[in-house]
């Protein structure tokens, strides 16, 4: 996981963030620099083909928890649309 990736989820897509959708979490990336946005899409593509981030790594950064793997990926694939493809509305975590 890049320090980009990460910071942009501690910050952005932790527990008090992850539901709020009104914030829109692509305007604000996109507004930072290119290296940034890079660094973020990179470690999320870096992480959605590698599969090493666990439930619990995930959940040690956010404190949101997934039942499994693949709902966690799920998810994590979701969000990687929404914020590089242009892809529907943003994503919301398990409740």
């Amino acid at each position: 996981m890049t320090r980009e990736l990460q910071k942009f989820v501690k910050v952005y897509v932790s527990l008090e963030q992850a539901y709020d959708t009104t914030c829109r979490l692509r305007a604000p990336l996109h507004s930072y620099s290119e290296r940034y946005v890079r660094g973020v899409r990179c470690g999320l593509e870096d992480v959605l083909r590698a599969r090493e981030l666990t439930v619990g790594d995930y959940e040690g950064l956010t404190d949101i928890a997934f039942d499994d793997e693949n709902t966690l990926y799920a998810y994590l694939t979701e969000m990687y649309r929404y914020l590089f493809e242009a892809g529907g509305s943003q994503p919301l975590p398990p409740d």
